[in-house]
Order: structure tokens, then C-alpha cells, then sequence
């Protein structure tokens, strides 16, 4: 398995990332709004996309789903509390911060917590973590988890827009501490990081074990 890390895209610096298999197929983690982009990093490194897992529904998330999936045919899945942001402009935030310009999809299928996601020999298991959307969740595949925005390096995903809720995603960062596991933090926003590092340095994830 090989992490590609792509550089911030959309007008939110939005991170996204390329998990490649043996077999030289993918699944891209989250879809911001530049396919083009995204396109010429699976053929320069010689990749096939299979899946887009989407770990919540804001448009700086989604926003180049539509014509990706039109293109190479994957499957896109997301969870069923979000799913209807992939063609809600409202729901997903766009026309909030002012923006127009996006492709709604509809045929995305939806998974719940717990699901195991399978690509060839990746498994992907979906940990439901609300709190920045109804249906934010965070993906483990061995060692990694990527996190969306529900936890960033010492910070956590904004709870103050519609659909976000403080008191669910502090529950949510306490589901997140009771892991025992250090995994390696890919999040939506900034700099990767460590469980072990959050655990111990991130004001809310301290908060999460503190307050609830």
C-alpha cells in the first residue's frame, strides 16, 4: 500500500489523498474541486481509481466527484447522514460561502459506521464521528486514519456551520482517544500528524476526556 498526499486544493486548502494497491488500482480519499489535477496524478503514477471515499459532504470535499466518477467510472460512497449533500447546495455549504460553480451527484452509495470498505487487498473500516457534519467519518486502513475534519494537528473541524454540533463532536474526539492504537493522522486540513501526538497536545481531545 503507498499514501500519495496531494497538494491543498479548492479555495479551503482542502487535502486529499491517493491510496494505492498492489495491483495498481485506488482509492482517493476525499475530491476537492480539481479533477484535472487529480486525474494527472493517478496516470503519472500509473493508477487506476476504483473507489472515492468521501469523509463528509462540504463542497471542498466533494467537489470534483461528478466528473471524476464520470470519467473513470469508481464507485463513490460516502455516509448515508451526508449523502444528500452530493447534490444539495445548501446542505454541502456552496452557496454559503458564496460560490456557484458545482456538479451535484446522485449515484454515490452510502455506508454506516462499522462498514468495512474493500479494494482488492485494502480494507478500509469507517469509524462514524459527527460533530463537523451529521455524517463526518474518519477511515482506518492499518496504521493510518484519515480524519477529514474531524481532527487536525492540535485543532479540530469547525462545529459553528450548519449541521455541526460541539457536544457530538466532543463525543466524537473521545471516540477517537479511546483507540489504543498510534496511528498516523491524515487529515482534510494541515499538517499530518499522530493519534498519540493529539491524545496528548490538542486542547480538544484533552477536552473530550475532561468535560464528557
Amino acid at each position: 500500500m503507498k499514501i500519495i498526499k496531494l497538494k491543498p486544493l479548492s479555495i479551503c486548502g482542502t487535502n486529499s489523498y491517493i491510496v494505492a494497491g498492489e495491483k495498481r488500482n485506488a482509492v482517493l480519499i476525499d475530491a476537492p474541486d480539481d479533477s484535472d489535477y487529480i486525474l494527472s496524478e493517478l496516470k503519472s503514477h500509473n493508477l487506476i481509481l476504483k473507489k472515492i471515499l468521501l469523509t463528509h459532504g462540504h463542497f471542498d470535499h466533494i467537489g470534483a466527484v461528478s466528473k471524476l466518477a464520470d470519467v473513470t467510472g469508481c464507485e463513490v460512497l460516502v455516509h448515508e447522514a451526508d449523502l444528500s449533500k452530493l447534490s444539495d447546495i445548501s446542505g454541502n455549504l456552496i452557496s454559503h460561502f458564496g460560490l456557484n460553480k458545482f456538479n451535484e451527484y446522485k449515484n454515490a452509495k452510502a455506508f454506516k459506521d462499522g462498514d468495512k470498505i474493500i479494494m482488492d487487498e485494502l480494507e478500509f473500516t469507517v469509524i462514524h464521528t459527527p460533530g463537523h457534519t451529521s455524517g463526518s467519518v474518519c477511515f482506518v486502513i492499518g496504521d493510518d486514519m484519515f480524519t477529514g475534519d474531524t481532527l487536525f494537528a492540535r485543532s479540530i473541524g469547525r462545529t459553528d456551520m450548519p449541521d455541526g454540533n460541539t457536544m457530538v463532536m466532543m463525543q466524537s474526539l473521545k471516540k477517537l482517544a479511546s483507540l489504543s492504537d498510534n496511528y498516523n493522522v491524515y487529515p482534510g486540513h494541515m499538517a499530518a500528524t499522530t493519534l498519540n501526538e493529539e491524545k496528548k497536545y490538542n486542547p480538544y481531545m484533552r477536552g473530550s476526556f475532561e468535560d464528557y
